[in-house]
């Protein structure tokens, strides 16, 4: 199970602390994976038998049978593995899977460490890319003909938008994260920083305290998390890795440009931004209510004002220049004449600068520091932004309005004015290296983050909005909405949303549930709209959907209003996009909408697909060519109104969900369908191996950047006639052989209950979320994650590939 005893000693220390941890580069990847395996697991069996013997030596004895019947696969080892298993009590038995479960996750943790270490090795260029990189994209395009510039200016003009959701996939609690990532940091340090023996040892013991502790740490949740606390959890990540990240990265991209001879990349361009659903994502979760809703976006501006007020209190430190701009010599000058009229006794503002915990800097700045002077009223105004968005957790005031009041950040452009106008002055000084450093990044920090972190999507399913829409027409007594054709709701939709009277009659009743919708909508225009995204609607079927959203939001006082995205998610619904979308098109009116909606005037529209969904609905190979035709065809149609489409990709970590090798999934995409425009969801357990560590962080970043790029400007080739036939006849296939299993035999539904733990994990703690639409439901109501993540735990894989090999039978015979 582990390595061999170790002398007596100081716990992680005596022989290990002698070992040379050598790097990836040194060893390959292969040995050093092994190696960091070996240690994690010796030290956890060292903490095993200093805390329970016999348990040590049960998982000795399974570990030993389970290994000698991998190297043989004889029956008889077999079955001796399951006399000794049948043996075991429950408590004894439970504590067994414990202890494996732990060192799984050690080993993924050690695996980790060996992909952090293996991109940073192919960085430095001591090992050769498994994955291209954003460098080997440029050179590749270079090759082919593509000039500089024009890399250059379709790198500039790219936007990827990453949105975090909060979909019940990872299992792990919050608190053993958080002790996988310390084990995972003294794990990198072993192998990134040169240590005396003491410092070598004081590491080990850290790794050791945090997998004793991880052991004696309830792996359950014991209540289930609200929302909010998925928020907290998402917005970790940021304060982790994300946020220096991304500058970090911005800068190793400005660092590639000049290799091929160009500008760095401009100061109001970022590549990526962030979006969230926790908190935000309704559909099928009584738990996200607009209140809700509301506690979560508060949750992240005051993150982004946290992390904003500590890159300022830096930078007062780091901008301590006298010589300026006139722009900003008359700024000093005009505050020097402000302050001195207002009397203010410096005593007053040391005392007032205290009493808010400044970190130093308490005194005014003299006028001989202009960019300090700046610095320090952005700092005050950071404070009142988090003491107003404080305010708002204990108050039901429309927080916009709130936030007017008390003089805080609303928008970027607010906070941004005057630190260009800080970089402009140390450019126009000489002092372009200050300018381009921490003043550079905070800059694009902003644009990449805004005030809210990542701006929250609403998500709620189309029914839902035509039950609201319905108990307004009946309220109005001119029918049921729901009753009508078509034409008649886009007919009547169209008519209302070109008028100016109100809708909705003041004095109507409605259900609890047309109320919260329409509390929803309410607490969407009291919120400053740079903290929000789109509105996604899911199973959504028709025009009338996206127009019904657009009418609420109208009705509902949402000045600015959100872009309404329809998330396309079953066979049937991706097959019939395309005249969906063509319907909506169709609408004048929409079309002058979404051209006012858009910053650069230009006709821009946003389709989801769901992979998961479509999967479970069809089967992975039908619903993988049917998301692939899909998008041609819904690009086809957009070409023809002559406007731009953009993909809001619902891909999850698993097969059976969409997931695959990053870098290979966005090249594979069809022609012309991204255009240096990607929006695709992170769901789950795939945020923690995305962005656990500054390392995995950047990989990712490089990843998305390269494969968007070359996508763009090398699309693949188009599928010749006959592979179409075949993929269609395949797809057709597979679709009937798995409808028939899943859908159509009576018993599916009890060996799916029986051969996997689906009730169980319902009853698990993982997600605010409930595992069904509706409850007491066949498969049809049952979500298409915990379907996947039931069959995961078998290993069975059955949404992967039932279907897929009676498909290729037939077509082979």
């Amino acid at each position: 199970l582990g390595p061999e005893p170790e002398p007596e000693g100081r716990a992680g220390g005596g022989a290990r602390a002698g070992m040379d941890f050598m790097q990836i580069s040194r060893i390959g990847s292969k040995k050093f994976l092994r190696q960091d395996e070996t240690l994690l697991r010796g030290i956890f069996y060292q903490m095993l038998r200093t805390h329970d013997n016999k348990l040590a030596n049960k998982v000795e004895i399974i570990f030993a049978l389970s290994q000698a019947w991998t190297n043989s696969g004889a029956e008889e080892d077999f079955q001796a593995l399951e006399t000794y298993m049948n043996k075991l009590n429950p408590e004894e038995s439970i504590m067994v899977a414990s202890v494996f479960s732990n060192m799984l996750n050690l080993h993924n943790l050690s695996e980790d460490v060996q992909t952090a270490q293996q991109e940073m090795a192919e960085r430095v260029g001591e090992m050769n890319r498994e994955t291209r990189s954003t460098d080997e994209t440029f050179q590749k395009l270079l090759k082919m003909g593509t000039t500089a510039e024009e890399i250059y200016s379709y790198l500039c003009n790219q936007r990827i938008e990453l949105v975090l959701t909060a979909h019940p996939t990872q299992a792990l609690r919050r608190s053993l994260l958080k002790k996988n990532a310390a084990i995972r940091r003294a794990l990198t340090s072993l192998h990134a920083t040169k240590m005396s023996s003491e410092d070598k040892t004081e590491c080990l013991e850290s790794i050791q305290g945090n997998i004793e502790s991880a052991f004696r740490t309830d792996e359950l949740n014991r209540k289930k998390p609200w929302p909010q606390d998925e928020m907290r959890h998402g917005l970790s990540y940021f304060h982790e890795s994300i946020f220096e990240g991304a500058a970090k990265f911005l800068r190793r991209m400005d660092t590639a440009l000049a290799g091929i001879g160009q500008p760095p990349l401009p100061l109001d361009r970022s590549i990526f931004t962030f979006g969230s659903w926790m908190g935000g994502d309704r559909d099928g979760n009584p738990n996200v209510t607009a209140e809700c809703t509301r506690d979560v976006v508060l949750l992240a501006c005051t993150a982004a004002t946290d992390l904003y007020f500590q890159q300022v209190e830096k930078l007062m430190f780091d901008l301590s220049m006298w010589r300026c701009s006139k722009e900003l010599q008359d700024y000093v000058d005009e505050k020097v004449e402000r302050t001195r009229s207002q009397l203010m006794a410096n005593e007053a503002v040391v005392f007032e600068r205290k009493r808010r915990n400044y970190s130093d800097f308490w005194r005014p700045v003299s006028a001989n520091q202009p960019y300090r002077m700046v610095l320090e009223d952005i700092r005050d105004r950071l404070h009142d932004t988090r003491e107003a968005l404080h305010m708002c957790f204990s108050n039901s005031a429309s927080v916009i309005d709130f936030l007017e009041e008390q003089n805080a950040y609303i928008s970027e452009d607010q906070i941004l004015r005057p630190l260009l106008m800080l970089h402009a002055s140390l450019c126009e000084s000489g002092d372009h290296m200050v300018a381009n450093g921490r003043l550079k990044d905070c800059i694009r920090q902003i644009n990449t983050f805004g005030l809210s972190v990542m701006k929250l999507d609403i998500r709620q399913e189309a029914d839902r909005h035509a039950d609201t829409m319905n108990a307004i027409t009946e309220s109005l007594g001119i029918g049921s909405y729901r009753d009508w054709s078509e034409k008649e709701k886009i007919s009547y939709l169209l008519g209302e949303l070109q008028s100016n009277r109100p809708l909705m009659p003041r004095d109507a009743k409605y259900s609890e549930e047309v109320k919260e919708v329409i509390n929803t909508f309410t607490i969407i225009s009291q919120m400053p709209r740079s903290s929000l995204g789109n509105y996604v609607i899911s199973m959504a079927t028709s025009a009338s959907d996206v127009l019904c959203v657009t009418l609420l939001q109208k009705e509902c006082g949402v000045k600015d209003l959100l872009h309404v995205v329809p998330l396309f998610e079953r066979l049937g619904d991706l097959e019939e996009a395309p005249n969906t979308l063509r319907n909506l098109f169709s609408c004048d009116w929409y079309l002058d909408h979404i051209r006012g909606n858009s910053n650069n005037d230009a006709l821009m529209q946003e389709c989801m697909l769901g992979y998961s969904d479509s999967g479970k609905d069809a089967g992975r190979l039908a619903a993988a060519y049917a998301l692939y035709k899909a998008q041609e065809e819904l690009t086809a149609v957009a070409s023809e109104f002559e406007v731009s489409l953009v993909f809001f990709h619902g891909r999850g970590g698993t097969v059976g969900r969409g997931g695959g090798p990053l870098h290979l999934a966005i090249r594979s995409q069809p022609a012309n369908t991204v255009n240096g425009n990607l929006r695709v969801t992170i769901q789950g357990e795939i945020i923690e191996h995305s962005f656990a560590d500054p390392n995995l962080c950047f990989r990712t970043f490089d990843l998305y950047t390269s494969a968007t790029l070359e996508h763009t400007l090398n699309p693949p080739p188009g599928p010749k006639q006959e592979w179409r036939d075949l993929m269609a006849e395949l797809s057709r296939l597979s679709c009937e052989k798995f409808r028939n299993v899943v859908y159509q035999d009576p018993k599916f539904i009890e060996y799916f209950k029986t051969a996997t733990p689906e009730r169980e994990i319902g009853r698990m703690n993982i997600g605010s979320r409930p595992t069904k639409r509706k409850q007491n439901a066949g498969i049809e109501s049952l979500r298409a994650i915990p379907w996947v993540f039931a069959w995961t735990q078998t290993r069975f894989g059955l949404p992967v590939w039932l279907g897929i090999g009676t498909a290729i039978q037939s077509v082979v015979d």
